[in-house]
């Protein structure tokens, strides 16, 4: 799955993009961060101020900081993508590595390669949530399950290579029984027959007198 799945501005202006998104979580959220620990740490009775002077006091340097780190990770992200000339979780990861590295430089080597390995690990952690964050928002396949598409296909092969299937001849039980009178004759109606002449029959019962002749 490439990056230009997550709805991301194109290169350059996602530079930018990404240096005032950055800058707005640092401040926002540095301080937060300030205010909270300024007013656990305040003296009685001034807690709430001591909180947003120290939030005033530390935002705007902590934007500052997430900015240079936003703007230097998208620059070296899209500098990727014209080398390799692909979009892919791979440049978002190399991205976070050189941008740890390099911001540390000041400190050593050593810390240099601590925070590019930081960061690359931080940058495939956060690439491989997103990964699965859309296979689970995705809608599933048409066409039903797999199982089921992979049975049918068997079922077709097999009726390809042994052909359509002759009719079972007659069982033994089913020529017995046709011998003895059984099986589907005795299903048939019987033909119909002719009324009998009972004129001549003394014994038969009188007829049914007619009261509608008025004799």
């Amino acid at each position: 799955m490439s990056r230009a799945e997550h709805s991301r501005e194109p290169c350059p202006h996602r530079i930018l993009d990404d240096i005032g998104g950055a800058y707005g979580m640092g401040a926002v959220g540095g301080g937060l961060v300030h205010l909270t620990k300024g007013v656990w740490s305040g003296p009685r009775g001034g807690k709430v101020s001591h909180g947003f002077q120290a939030a005033r006091m530390n935002s705007l340097r902590l934007g500052g900081s997430f900015a240079v780190w936003g703007g230097l990770f998208s620059a070296i992200d899209c500098s990727l993508v014209g080398i390799r000339k692909k979009e892919d979780p791979l440049n978002a990861v190399m991205a976070g590595a050189a941008t740890g590295g390099i911001l540390q430089l000041r400190m050593g080597m050593k810390s240099a390669m601590r925070s590019a390995a930081f960061g690359g690990v931080l940058l495939a952690m956060i690439e491989g949530l997103g990964i699965v964050i859309s296979r689970m928002a995705s809608p599933p396949p048409q066409g039903g399950p797999p199982a089921m598409i992979q049975e049918q296909f068997q079922q077709q092969q097999q009726l390809a290579v042994e052909g359509p299937q002759e009719p079972q001849p007659e069982g033994v039980w089913s020529k017995v029984t046709g011998w003895l009178g059984g099986g589907e004759d005795d299903e048939k109606p019987a033909p119909p027959t002719a009324p009998k002449d009972l004129s001549n029959d003394k014994y038969a019962a009188p007829a049914m007198p007619d009261f509608t002749s008025g004799k």
